[in-house]
C-alpha cells in the first residue's frame, strides 16, 4: 500500500497546514479552533495537546509563513547575477504571488494587523520585515551602483522598497482592477 503525502505528515504538521489553509481562506477573526480541527481531521483536544492554546497554534502558523516567505524570496534573489536582475526577480515574485497565491499575502496582512496588538506576533512579524529588508539590502541595494543616496542609508532604501511592495500588494488585493505589473514595476525606477 502506498502512503500519500498527507499520510506521511505528523499530526502537528497536519494541524499547521490545516490552520494555514483555514486562516488564509477565512481570516484570523473568522476562524475557530473547531474549524481547524475539522480541516485537519483531528479531535479538538489535539490542538491543545500540540500547541497549548489558540495563540500557540497561530504563533506556529506565523513561524511557518515567515519561513516560507524568507526561503522563497532568498532563493529568488540568489538566482540572478546583477542587482537590477535581482530587483526584477523580486518584483516578479511579488507579482506572481499576488496573482497565483493571494492567500499567502492575505494571511501576512491579517497577522500584521494582529501583530499591532500582540507582543508575541509583533516580534515574529517584526523579524520577518527586518529579515526581508536585510535581504533586499544585501542582494540588491548594497551591490547597486547608485550615483548618490542623498544622505539616506542602504537600510532606509531597502525598507522603502519593501514597504512599497507590500503597500502595493494591499492595494491590489483590495482593488482587483489595479494594474498589478505596472504598479510593482514602477519600483524599478529607483534603479534607473
Amino acid at each position: 500500500m502506498l502512503l500519500t503525502e498527507a499520510d506521511q505528515q505528523s499530526q502537528p504538521e497536519k494541524i499547521l497546514i490545516a490552520a494555514f489553509e483555514v486562516i488564509s481562506s477565512k481570516g484570523y477573526a473568522n476562524v475557530s479552533t473547531r474549524d481547524i480541527a475539522d480541516k485537519a481531521g483531528v479531535v479538538l483536544s489535539q490542538l491543545n495537546y500540540y500547541f497549548k492554546n489558540k495563540e500557540g497554534l497561530f504563533k506556529e502558523v506565523v513561524r511557518m509563513m515567515v519561513d516560507k516567505y524568507l526561503h522563497e524570496i532568498e532563493e529568488t534573489l540568489k538566482k540572478e547575477e546583477s542587482p537590477k536582475e535581482k530587483a526584477r526577480s523580486l518584483i516578479k515574485y511579488f507579482t506572481e504571488m499576488l496573482k497565483y497565491n493571494p492567500e499567502l499575502f492575505r494571511l501576512l496582512y491579517d497577522f500584521t494587523g494582529l501583530a499591532l496588538w500582540s507582543p508575541i506576533f509583533s516580534n515574529l512579524l517584526s523579524d520577518l520585515f527586518k529579515e526581508l529588508s536585510d535581504m533586499i539590502e544585501k542582494y540588491i541595494v548594497n551591490n547597486f551602483q547608485m550615483k548618490e543616496l542623498k544622505g539616506y542609508s542602504t537600510k532606509s532604501l531597502s525598507r522603502l522598497i519593501l514597504g512599497s511592495m507590500f503597500g502595493t500588494g494591499i492595494q491590489v488585493l483590495l482593488d482587483y482592477d489595479e494594474d498589478l505589473p505596472e504598479a510593482l514595476n514602477a519600483i524599478q525606477i529607483l534603479f534607473e
